[in-house]
C-alpha cells in the first residue's frame, strides 16, 4: 500500500518518507528470507507508528537538512511481557477488525500506548511489511510527522514501562551506533541511547530511514557486538 506524500511536510522528511526507504535495508532482506523459510501459515497483521517531530525548517548545514530538534517517539515494552519483553519499539500493535488499514491501526495503538493526540499526527508513508518470526506478525511501518506534538506518557504499565521522545541526533551519533549479533547468527543495526538498546525490527527501520533521508554520519560498520552482552550492559535481557 502507498499513499501520496503530502506536499506540505518538511523537506528534511520528504526523502525519508519514500515508501521504498526500508526495502534497501539489510534487515528487510533478512526478514524476507526468513519469512520465505519459516512461514507455514498466514501471519497475523500489525502496524507501528514511526513518528518524527521537529522544526519544519531544514538546517542547511546538517546532513539531509535534519533540524537540531528532530526527534522520534519510542517505547520500551514491559519486562513482564511474554514476547519481546523489555525491548525498545515503535508504538503499535495488532490489527483490530474495525481498523480501516495500517494507518488506522498504528494511530489507534499509539494513542492507546502513549496517550498521544492523533489529531496532531500527519501520516506520510506506509513502508513494506516486515515479518517478525518470534511473534509471527507481519508488521507494517507507518511513517508520520508530528505536526502538533502532544504530551505522551506510559498509559498501561503492564504493557509499557517507558515512553521516550528520543533526539535523532543522539541516534545518529557514530559513538552510539554499531551492529549486534545473536548466538544464532541474527544480525541487525543497533543504537545505544539514553540507557536503551534499540535493535531488531526497530533498529533496522531506523537505519533504513536514516540512510534514505541522507541523515547518516559515518560510523564503524565493523563494530559488531554480542547481542546478549550489549543488553546485559544496560540491564536488559532477551
Amino acid at each position: 500500500m502507498t499513499i501520496p506524500v503530502p506536499q506540505d511536510i518538511p523537506k528534511w522528511l520528504s526523502r525519508a518518507a519514500d515508501p521504498a526507504a526500508d526495502t534497501a535495508d539489510t534487515l528487510a532482506a533478512a526478514r524476507a528470507l526468513r519469512r520465505a523459510m519459516a512461514v507455514t501459515s498466514t501471519p497475523r497483521q500489525a502496524a507501528v507508528l514511526v513518528l518524527f517531530g521537529g522544526s519544519p525548517e531544514a538546517d542547511p548545514n546538517a546532513p539531509g537538512g535534519l533540524p537540531a530538534d528532530a526527534e522520534v517517539l519510542l517505547t520500551q515494552r514491559a519486562s513482564t511481557m511474554r514476547q519481546h519483553r523489555g525491548q525498545v519499539a515503535f508504538p503499535g500493535g495488532a490489527v483490530d477488525p474495525g481498523d480501516a488499514g495500517p494507518i488506522d491501526t498504528a494511530l489507534r495503538e499509539a494513542c492507546e500506548e502513549t496517550g498521544l493526540d492523533g489529531a496532531g499526527v500527519q501520516p506520510i508513508a506506509v513502508l513494506p511489511k516486515l515479518f517478525v518470526p518470534p511473534s509471527r506478525f507481519d508488521v507494517t511501518p507507518v511513517v508520520a510527522y508530528w505536526r502538533t506534538p502532544s504530551e505522551v506518557r506510559v498509559v498501561d504499565e503492564s504493557e509499557t514501562e517507558r515512553v521516550a521522545r528520543v533526539p535523532v541526533a543522539q541516534l545518529l551519533d557514530p559513538a552510539n551506533r554499531f551492529l549486534v549479533r545473536s548466538a544464532l547468527g541474527y544480525q541487525s543495526p543497533a543504537f545505544q541511547v539514553d540507557g536503551m538498546l534499540v535493535w531488531g525490527l526497530t533498529g533496522g527501520i531506523l537505519a533504513g530511514i536514516f540512510r534514505a533521508g541522507g541523515w547518516e554520519l559515518e560510523w564503524d560498520h565493523e563494530d559488531v557486538r554480542d547481542l546478549e552482552t550489549a543488553l546485559a550492559a544496560l540491564g536488559m535481557t532477551l
